[in-house]
């Protein structure tokens, strides 16, 4: 038997600006938009979403926007920031239920050994890199952030064992010394909410 691979996104919160144009691949334009998530601390998420162009005229500046789709990652060869980048690849557009989202479920394969380690605080926190293949024989790369209890079974955890679990995608800037200068920068993460038993196909 082999897990079932998964990666399904639910997203609602507030367009930051209309759509740019990111990029082009297989004749169809793609754009990118920011997309800002409230949260308890009072700091919003802001996700950045890949849209297609048939999703377009679906999307306005400042107004609410509740999409599915999957977190996807590549590459960066341009030398600047991170060099895994992620985005919210978006695959439809739902109706907007004025109740803003962030959940995201994933089932995949640990690909590095788990990093355990505990803040100033004392509390636990636990890195781990999660495999999930897609279609096409790809395979999107994404890092996951487990506290708690959670972190501390996740510390556990060994390559190439499987992981389901259901989470959230936040961001986070932090500062980055450079040869010129101090730069402001952000990176993205999956936090963990529940950690799933895996599912199994044969």
């Amino acid at each position: 038997m082999t897990t079932v691979k998964r990666n399904e996104v639910l997203l609602e919160g507030t367009a930051q600006a209309a759509p740019d144009w990111s990029h082009r691949n297989h004749d169809m334009d793609f754009y990118r938009v920011l997309l800002r998530i409230p949260r308890l601390s009072g700091t919003p998420d802001l996700l950045p979403v890949l849209l297609p162009e048939s999703l377009l005229p679906d999307v306005r500046q400042e107004d609410p926007l509740r999409i599915r789709g999957q977190l996807r990652s590549f590459n960066n060869r341009s030398g600047v920031g991170n060099k895994l980048v992620l985005t919210v690849y978006a695959r439809e557009i739902l109706p907007v239920l004025d109740e803003p989202c962030n959940q995201i479920t994933l089932s995949g394969t640990l690909c590095k050994p788990p990093v355990f380690r505990r803040t100033p605080l004392g509390r636990s926190i636990c890195d781990l890199m999660l495999a999930v293949p897609r279609h096409y024989g790809r395979t999107d790369y994404l890092p996951v952030i487990a506290w708690g209890q959670l972190a501390v079974q996740a510390g556990a955890l060994q390559v190439g064992d499987p992981i389901s679990l259901e989470g959230r995608i936040q961001s986070r800037t932090y500062h980055k010394q450079t040869e010129t200068s101090m730069e402001t920068r952000t990176a993205y993460e999956v936090s963990v909410m529940h950690l799933l038993e895996p599912e199994w196909v044969d």
